[in-house]
């Protein structure tokens, strides 16, 4: 597994004295209120402030003091060490650790790689296969069970069939 989890990524300078816009990739962008240190573009950094409007989120960092230094860190990711991660839900799984899953069917039928995952109002998963990528929703009765560290994630053939789209 992964040591480390990506929790946001920055998206642009805001204002003049430093502070960033964070794109958080959490269920829930005020989980990004709990990290006083992270790793940004692979360093360790400390957050002097948070501050979180509906779903935008505002990092001050230690040592960007300035419009230009905060440019520098445009696109850059934000991640923490695993261990520091808050808990997870039973039937909750990070992406970094679905991403690589290979995914059969209830009827062993394989379907391929999780190669991404994109959410928009529910969890889009794109699998590599012999055929190409398929997309999915993550649909409630899709999944019938998810194993991690053998990375094998097992789903309903006839749900699966109802809600795939494969690309040309």
């Amino acid at each position: 597994m992964n040591n480390k989890l990506i929790i946001g990524a920055i998206v642009k300078p805001q204002g003049i004295k430093g502070e960033v816009k964070v794109k958080a990739l959490t269920d829930n962008p005020q989980e990004l209120e709990e990290y006083k240190e992270v790793y940004i573009g692979g360093e360790r950094q400390k957050i002097l402030n948070i501050k979180i409007v509906g779903s935008e989120v505002f990092y001050v960092i230690k040592g960007i003091a300035d419009r230009n230094a905060a440019e520098l860190l445009r696109g850059k990711l934000i991640e923490i060490d695993r261990n520091e991660a808050m808990p997870l839900e039973e039937g909750r799984y990070y992406v970094i650790d679905v991403i690589g899953c290979k995914v059969i069917t209830d009827t062993g039928k394989e379907i391929g790689i999780v190669k991404e995952i994109n959410s928009i109002s529910t969890d889009i998963y794109t699998v590599t296969s012999d055929k190409g990528e398929v997309r999915f929703p993550f649909v409630k009765d899709l999944l019938i069970k998810m194993d991690i560290k053998n990375k094998i994630m097992t789903i309903s053939e006839k749900r699966f069939n109802e809600v795939s789209v494969y690309e040309d």
